[in-house]
């Protein structure tokens, strides 16, 4: 994988998604002397890291340039608060590079608008183990340099896949943003199930756990799709094609999944500004 980054970076928020996406920037060889952390309240882990890389922890705002790339990666919310000391640092040499969840480019324009060039990406939880995906959009002003730079920033943690609508993150936050937690839920469920079925508790769940593991790996490393994966372990007339009888009647899995996504994009767009 050959990454591109920028001579120098200003990341605003080190805390899990931050945190993780600087230590992939590390991993695959961002000079750390040409990062600058802003977080009011680092971990001792963080400036523990910063001690060790040499990273610049909170300089006073003076000494700070307008970097070739500003990642916003603080909490939506604290946006506004932060507003005024991030536009001071938004010039127009200045890749933004924002996961800032409902922020549209629009809204980040009017608060950044001496910013070169901006870009919005919606990463996953997987991301802090370097195995998250990553949907991003740009506006038009963004040059294929600056989208590389991007696009290099956002394979720290993961897969990145870049689309043409900015309104289709709303669509990407009900599947990919929040789709880590359905997983999580499926283990449980499966873990329940098991129980039910007589196993000990503690069994059912480390069973659930591998299994999803497992069945995660197997998508990871082939190419064959989710649907041949799953006819290739279902025999006619067997244990698992009883199940699947189940999970794949008309008020099966299938239709409760489409409805639990459409709340959750519902949702995306009623907090999005």
């Amino acid at each position: 994988m050959s990454l591109v980054f920028p001579e120098t970076l200003v990341l605003v928020g080190a805390g899990k998604m931050g945190g993780a996406m600087l230590d992939g920037w590390l991993a695959n060889g961002l000079a750390p002397e040409a990062v600058t952390i802003l977080d009011p309240h680092p971990a001792q882990e963080l400036t523990a890291l910063a001690r060790e890389k040499g990273l610049r922890l909170n300089p006073p705002l003076a000494e700070i340039a307008p970097p070739a790339a500003l990642v916003l990666a603080i909490k939506p919310q604290s946006l506004d608060a932060s507003a005024d000391t991030i536009a001071r640092l938004a010039g127009a040499g200045t890749l933004v590079v924002s996961i800032l969840a409902g922020k549209t480019i629009a809204n980040l324009r009017a608060r950044l608008p001496a910013a070169g060039a901006i870009v919005r990406a919606m990463p996953n939880l997987p991301a802090a183990v370097r195995r998250g995906v990553t949907a991003a959009v740009t506006g038009r002003e963004t040059s294929r340099e600056r989208r590389l730079i991007a696009d290099s920033l956002l394979k720290g943690v993961g897969a990145v896949e870049w689309l043409d609508d900015e309104s289709l993150i709303d669509a990407v936050t009900a599947v990919s943003g929040s789709g880590p937690a359905y997983v999580f839920h499926l283990t449980e469920c499966l873990a329940e199930a098991g129980a039910a079925a007589g196993l000990p508790p503690d069994l059912a769940a480390r069973l659930a756990r591998a299994t999803v593991v497992g069945a995660g790996e197997m998508l990871r490393q082939t190419e064959l799709t989710p649907a041949k994966l799953r006819q290739n372990v279902t025999s006619p007339g067997g244990t698992t094609a009883a199940a699947l009888d189940v999970l794949m009647a008309k008020d099966g899995l299938q239709p409760l999944l489409t409805k639990a996504v459409a709340a959750a994009r519902k949702r995306a767009g009623e907090l999005s500004g």
